[in-house]
This record gives structure tokens, C-alpha cells and sequence, in this order.
């Protein structure tokens, strides 16, 4: 059973995140994973062909390049159709979501359970603000509209502005004990873009953030102790603990190859998640093991009727932040 050393424990404490190396196998824990990414692709590569939307499946490429590939030659991002989660707005019955067996398996893995125990207790509730980070290199997708900058832009594709996990959610989860848990499936280097935290941040409170189209959430760069930033560089099988007021952004992929990672987040069973119109389960109970959600068919399930639920609705905000905040201008 994995455990944190003492002096992860006051890593975590003192700096707000702690790397854990080496806790997931790439073969076992990871390959699962991307076979099911793979099926995903070839499925929307199928469908886009069938719509003459694109010329061949490519199905004799690889991974990285065939989603490049489609990427370019339709001018389009397919992100939300890899996603664990749902879109924040136009939700519709056909809305794309990837609640495979694979990726249930991953949120109940239970070295990362474990890990989680040592920092948030027994109770472990898996928080539906949830979602993979497929990254292309952004060289290789000459067909994909830019920013001003000349960059993809945005939180699903491109590099990551600053920001707190804890300002993308509702002020109800304020007090919820929240962790990120940042899991590579492929290496997340330097060059493909890899996380960086503000150490200590966590302790600074939650900082406003603006919200721009095509950017998201971000804070601004003189908000922040920039000078505290470290570059987590993680290879596959490591993974990332951040506290939720963490702030932490992500480099650009200038890499050769795709950059794949879950975003994953928990919180102690009972406590608001910030996004109550999406299903969460509990993934541990030490007290009540009966009560822990265990059927991959079943978690799917609660997102397909979340979907059909939120269809054509007008949802609330899942934002504090007002949209072009002049305060940011």
C-alpha cells in the first residue's frame, strides 16, 4: 500500500503540491487506458469519414498522427469527444463524452486511492470536475485557427494559463477539502508541455481570476510570485498532488509527440463539489465499503442521464468570475 513519507506530508503542507514517482505502472495501469483512447479515435475517424468530412480513416497512422491528421484536416479540435466530462453549456442528447471502462478504472485505482487517503482521510468522493488533456504538438497542426500569438488557445488543446482548481468551481466548494490529482499517461516533459506550480501559493487564498473568450479562466502574471514557480516534469507513472488553491499552469507542447494526462479531482465524501449538476461517486469508504460505486456500466450511466437531464437547458453559470471583467482589461 503506497504511503507519503513524512517529508512528502510537509512538501505537500508547505509548498501546496508533492510528486510522487514511479506510483502507477505504465503497462498495467496506463496502456489500458490509451487502447481505449485509441478505440475512441478510430470510432470518430469512422464517423468523420462517413461524412465525407475527411478524406480516409488513416487507420494505418498512429495515434499522434493520425490525430493530427483529422485535427488539420477538418480545421476542427474534437476534444470534448475524449473528455470525462461534459461541456459547462450546449449540452445536447448527442454531446460526446468518454465514460469508458478504462478510465473508470483509473479514477478507482487504488495507488492513487491510497495516496489520497494520506491527504484528504477514508472518504474519498470522486468530484465530477474531471477531464484528459490531449496536447498535440502545436507545430504540426498548421489547419487549426490560432490565436493573436500564433497559439492554440484554450484549457483542452493549447498551453494552460494560470489559475486555482478552486476558481472553476462554485463558492460552495470554497471550504471542500479538494485535491488535483495530475496523472501523465504519456511522458510530460518540458518540451510537451508539462505542468508548472507556484510553490506556496496555496496559502495565498483564492486569487481573481479573469475569463476572456478563447483563453478561459486565468490570473494574471502580476497577481503572482513568479518567482516561486517550479516546472513539474513528470514521466509516465508519476503523478501530481496539488491542494486546490495551488496556482498552476501548463507550457505549450513544442514537442514531436501528443501530450495525454487526466485532470482528475477528489474531495472527502459529504463535501459540495462546485459542480452539483454532475455526477460524482464514492471511490473509497473505509466505514461504509458497500457504499462505493465499483461498476464501470453504472458510472457511465450517471453521465448518459446527467446528459439527457441538462439537454437544451439553460444552465446556470458554473463561473463566479464575470466574463470580461473590465478590473482585467
Amino acid at each position: 500500500m503506497p504511503q507519503l513519507t513524512p517529508s512528502q506530508l510537509d512538501q505537500y503542507q508547505e509548498h501546496g503540491f508533492v510528486l510522487v514517482e514511479d506510483l502507477l505502472d505504465p503497462t498495467t495501469d496506463i496502456d489500458p487506458v490509451l487502447a481505449e483512447y485509441d478505440e475512441i479515435l478510430d470510432e470518430l475517424a469512422n464517423e468523420l469519414f462517413a461524412a465525407g468530412q475527411i478524406a480516409s480513416t488513416y487507420a494505418d497512422l498512429g495515434f499522434d498522427e493520425r490525430l493530427c491528421q483529422i485535427y488539420n484536416e477538418t480545421g476542427q479540435v474534437y476534444a470534448q469527444h475524449f473528455d470525462i466530462s461534459l461541456p459547462q453549456g450546449g449540452i445536447g442528447p448527442d454531446s460526446p463524452i468518454a465514460v469508458g471502462p478504462a478510465a473508470f478504472a483509473m479514477l478507482r485505482n487504488e495507488k492513487l486511492l491510497d495516496i489520497i487517503e494520506n491527504l484528504i482521510g477514508p472518504e474519498i468522493y470522486s468530484n465530477p470536475v474531471q477531464h484528459i488533456r490531449i496536447k498535440p504538438p502545436e507545430q504540426y497542426l498548421p489547419g487549426v485557427p490560432k490565436d493573436h500569438h500564433g497559439r492554440i488557445a484554450g484549457f483542452a488543446v493549447g498551453a494552460t494559463p494560470w489559475h486555482q482548481d478552486n476558481g472553476v468551481v462554485l463558492p460552495e466548494a470554497d471550504e471542500t477539502d479538494m485535491l488535483t490529482v495530475w496523472v501523465p499517461l504519456t511522458n510530460a516533459f518540458r518540451e510537451h508541455g508539462c505542468i508548472e506550480v507556484v510553490a506556496g501559493s496555496h496559502r495565498d487564498g483564492l486569487l481573481h481570476h479573469c475569463q476572456f473568450k478563447g483563453v478561459g479562466h486565468f490570473i494574471r502574471d502580476q497577481d503572482l510570485a513568479l518567482d516561486r514557480v517550479v516546472t513539474a516534469e513528470l514521466k509516465r507513472g508519476d503523478v501530481l498532488f496539488m491542494h486546490r488553491q495551488t496556482c498552476h499552469s501548463s507550457l505549450p507542447n513544442v514537442s514531436e509527440q501528443v501530450r495525454i494526462s487526466f485532470d482528475l479531482r477528489y474531495n472527502p465524501t459529504g463535501q459540495p463539489t462546485g459542480r452539483p449538476l454532475f455526477p460524482g461517486f464514492v471511490a473509497r469508504s473505509r466505514k461504509d465499503p458497500h457504499s462505493e460505486l465499483r461498476d464501470p456500466a453504472t458510472w457511465a450511466q450517471s453521465w448518459y442521464d446527467a446528459r439527457e437531464r441538462l439537454t437544451d437547458k439553460n444552465l446556470p453559470s458554473f463561473n463566479r468570475w464575470p466574463f470580461e471583467d473590465p478590473t482585467c482589461a
